[in-house]
């Protein structure tokens, strides 16, 4: 069976997409993994509405990947903070990954707004493609893609 005979209804690139494949979704996202908990903090910092802010908070925590943890300012009512999961965290690099392509192709100048660091030897941080037996730096050319073990024929 080759790919364009596989049925994608059940592709885990579009189950992913339907949850996060959304822009406010992946700012939000970028936000949070930069300490942003807060409903105004995150409404100020990306611009949006605050009815589309809610839908996709509610999506997010609803998917288990962002946890609404309850505060309280003295004289105010109960709010949340929106905290990564551990599923959460677990998409920092696919927002490393798009951060990484577009300073590489579509980059100011003058620099990025946003430097990742190891912490421990002040590098920059960057995303590789590895296979599981630590082979790392794999382009498109060092790999096959074939159809799983989940891939149905199309109807």
């Amino acid at each position: 069976m080759t790919w364009l005979e596989v049925s994608t209804e059940n592709c885990p690139v579009q189950r992913t997409l339907d949850v996060v494949g959304e822009k406010w979704t992946l700012l939000i996202l970028r936000d949070a993994s930069n300490g942003v908990r807060r409903f105004d903090e995150f409404r100020r910092h990306i611009g949006l509405s605050e009815a589309v802010l809610s839908n996709r908070l509610r999506t997010l925590t609803a998917a288990g990947i962002l946890q609404a943890v309850p505060y309280r300012e003295p004289g105010s009512r109960v709010r949340h903070e929106y905290r990564l999961t551990r599923k959460g965290w677990d998409l920092w690099p696919v927002l490393v990954a798009l951060r990484q392509w577009g300073e590489t192709y579509d980059g100011e100048p003058e620099g990025s707004v946003l430097e990742i660091r190891h912490s421990e030897c002040g590098a920059p941080v960057r995303v590789v493609v590895e296979c599981a037996e630590d082979h790392s730096a794999l382009t498109p050319s060092d790999v096959t893609a074939r159809p799983g073990p989940a891939a149905r024929p199309l109807p």
